[in-house]
């Protein structure tokens, strides 16, 4: 859990820039990966909320395995589902007021009981703590993202 604090703290810090643009990064702005990263977390812990810990079955899934084992996501491989495509115009009042919903909604993420779960589209089930696990990798993803976005260009 701390470090998805650390990793909200480093997305709270690049909201200044949340319109800067570096095409030979990425087509979206960094105010998109921020927006993007805080309703994937909202939205994952939702549905681990939601979810009936008894209806969990664990599955064998080879990518799962690769995924936890490497801890990375290559870039501009997958598909984001729809739900956690930001819409509409992003503000810095928009993201600040997001990440502060967001961090009050961590402790409740880490109070759930440990078979809640959510139906990753690649993965599969991920239980509570599997889940915590992908959210910081995807974060981090999405955070050497906006790094990159903001390094100088050399010429």
């Amino acid at each position: 859990m701390i470090q998805l604090e650390t990793l909200l703290h480093q997305l709270e810090e690049s909201i200044v820039r949340h319109e800067t643009l570096n095409h030979a990064v990425s087509q979206a702005s960094v105010g998109w990966h921020i927006e993007h990263t805080l309703l994937t977390l909202n939205g994952i812990q939702q549905v681990l909320a939601a979810s009936d810990p008894a209806r969990y079955r664990w599955r064998f899934s080879l990518r799962r395995l690769v995924f936890f084992t490497f801890k990375r996501i290559p870039r501009g491989r997958a598909k984001s589902p729809e739900v956690v495509l930001p819409k509409g115009p992003i503000s810095a009042e928009k993201l600040t007021a997001h990440l502060a919903r967001t961090r009050a909604m961590l402790p409740q993420l880490a109070a759930l009981p440990a078979d809640s779960y959510f139906h990753h589209p690649y993965f599969g089930n991920l239980r509570r703590d599997q889940s915590l696990q992908f959210l910081e990798i995807h974060t981090r993803h999405h955070v050497a993202i906006i790094t990159d976005i903001l390094a100088p260009t050399v010429a």
